[in-house]
């Protein structure tokens, strides 16, 4: 974004930076479909156009406030620019993905935090169920799926990026009927076994942690927690 300013607002360009921040804090953007400005303090900043509108052009000189004004909008021109090469770009590396009515693709669920190594690891998440037959496409990026009347509280259309094409994989595929899964489409994953112990000093105190094999996971994704965390939510594991 800056690159494309430079050439415009010449070898003095940095201290040109203010404006720049300014008129960035005072675009409208997609994502959120307002100003940042806008969206931290709840309403429009007032720009040097404004001024021209409440009669602070005499305060401030003319001068001042017309040449703000201008390279308040090249800037914004220049961002412009550089904001549609940048999507361009991605668009071309960018492959949409596309299935037919009658296809069979996986749903993507994810466990919950219940644990707090749950979401930090990748290799224990995501997860999919089924395959799931695709029954019409909704818009351009969703899709009905016929979904079992088990299922029946959770809606049936999906964003494109919860599904995967059907290629089996069993280390990524679990059977729903083996979890709890919510109407978000995540679950808990549950504890089955404490297989190791180990303690590590840490200063004046000790800390103590267990190795835990988990229900739908090899005993390559074992994952190390807090001992007590664990008596605490499963003390049944530990009374094996």
């Amino acid at each position: 974004m800056l690159r494309a300013c430079v050439i415009d607002l010449g070898v003095r360009w940095e201290q040109y930076l203010p404006l720049v921040e300014f008129a960035y804090n005072n675009s409208f953007q997609t994502s959120i479909q307002m100003a940042p400005f806008e969206a931290l303090y709840g309403r429009r900043c007032r720009s040097p156009i404004g001024w021209l509108e409440v009669g602070e052009r005499k305060l401030l000189g003319p001068e001042l406030v017309q040449d703000a004004t201008e390279k308040i909008h090249m800037i914004r021109q220049r961002m412009l620019t550089a904001q549609s090469r940048q999507k361009s770009y991605a668009d071309n590396r960018r492959r949409d993905l596309e299935f037919q009515v009658g296809d069979h693709v996986f749903l993507k669920v994810s466990p919950t935090k219940g644990v707090m190594r749950f979401g930090k690891k990748g290799k224990l998440s995501p997860r999919y169920i089924r395959p799931f037959e695709i029954l019409e496409k909704v818009g351009a990026v969703a899709y009905r799926l016929a979904l079992p009347p088990d299922l029946s509280n959770i809606h049936p259309v999906f964003h494109v990026s919860m599904l995967r094409k059907y290629n089996p994989d069993p280390s990524h595929v679990i059977r729903y009927e083996t979890i709890q899964l919510q109407n978000d489409l995540t679950y808990e994953e549950q504890p089955v076994a404490i297989l190791d112990r180990q303690v590590k000093k840490l200063r004046s105190k000790d800390v103590a942690s267990v190795k835990v094999l988990w229900r739908n996971h090899t005993s390559e994704e074992v994952t190390w927690e807090a001992e007590d965390e664990m008596r605490t939510k499963h003390p049944h594991l530990f009374d094996m």
